[in-house]
Formats: C-alpha cells, structure tokens, sequence
C-alpha cells in the first residue's frame, strides 16, 4: 500500500488518522496489544505504524549509520536528538525510517495524513531534527504495517481490531508501556473487561 505523494490530492479512507487497537487473542504476534496509527486506508489496501513498541536503535545510532555524523559529533549530540524517540514501526521493510510528525514542519516530500499530523520519509527531516530544526512533536518509526486489499476489513470483521479516533498526545506520547491501555481509554473501555466477544467501535 503505497502512500501519494503531498500533490495528489487523494481522496482519505474512513480509517486514515484513526488508531487501530488489538483485540485480546489477535492471532498474529506481532501485533499483540498494538496500537496502530493508520496512514492510508483505501480500496487498494491499509498502511500504518505501531506507536506503542520500543526498539533498540537510538538517533545517534541511526545518524551514525546515514554517515551524517561521526563518533565525535555523536558524543557531542544535544539532549533533543539524543533523546529523540525512534520504535519498531511495524513487520514491514524494517529498514526503512519513517517519521510522524506535528504540521510545523512541511517538505516537499511530506504528506499529510490528516490535518495535523504529517509523514515524511526522507533525509532531510532527519537533519533538521538533528540540528533542532525539526517537528514540534515527533516520533521515527522502523518498518511499517500494512495490509491487502480488503484484508484490514476483514480483520475488523472477525473482531481483530477495535477503532477510534487518534489524538496528537496519544500518537506522540514516549510512555509506551501503558499505552495501549490508555488508547482503550479513549473509548471508556476498562482493558479487564476486554474480551473476544466485545462489539466494534
């Protein structure tokens, strides 16, 4: 499922800027206790990113690794990049860096996802992050999710996945542990009262 680009005016699908989250049971495991921030949802298929798991490799590790800096400028790198979050975006080409962001910060190759959050997928977000030119709220995401046509369907279907609307703090919030709770909250659901046979949003 490939995204347009920022000049095709595409039409969004009724699950873009919505927040999937795994039902108890979820047979695939690398979406168990997901939350996933759906960025493309059309009759061709779905794409979007699990925002509530970590993953080992830092900014520094990742600059480092683009050749934009060296050993020395990574000692030297300031508290907002050193800091700055970088998660396991999905099962999907989880070589590929993606970063969601606030729509402060617009490129040539950033498409909006929904009216304020954006994704851009190119190198040069990466350096304005790097010299605190970057986003307002943003998070890198390693690998994506994706699904074929009709398949995300029929995943809501058989009860795989509740959905709702997403929120800013929510999406861009660096507590990953109790997120997936707290996305069950955004539809007064007690996660101890989740079962298989709980209806759909």
């Amino acid at each position: 499922m490939a995204l347009s680009s920022k000049t095709d005016l595409r039409e969004r699908g009724f699950l873009d800027g919505q927040l999937l989250i795994a039902m108890p049971g979820m047979p695939d495991g690398n979406f168990a206790r997901a939350v996933v921030y759906i960025c493309a949802h059309s009759d061709a298929g779905a794409m979007g990113f699990i925002i509530n798991r970590s993953q080992s490799v830092t900014f520094a590790d990742l600059l480092l690794h683009l050749e934009l800096i060296d050993r020395n400028d990574a000692i030297m790198l300031p508290d907002h990049a050193r800091h700055f979050p970088i998660q396991c975006g999905g099962p999907v080409e989880q070589n590929r860096g993606f970063v969601l962001h606030s729509d402060d910060y617009l490129s040539d190759s950033s498409i909006p996802v929904s009216d304020d959050i954006s994704l851009t997928a190119t190198l040069d977000i990466v350096r304005a992050i790097s010299d605190g030119r970057g986003p307002r709220h943003a998070t890198m995401l390693l690998g994506y999710a994706g699904w074929g046509p009709g398949q995300l369907e029929e995943e809501i279907a058989q009860n795989g996945w509740l959905h709702c609307a997403a929120t800013e703090s929510l999406i861009f919030d660096r507590s990953l542990d109790n997120k997936y709770d707290r996305a069950l909250g955004l539809m007064g659901i007690n996660p101890a009262m989740l079962s298989m046979d709980a209806g759909h949003a």
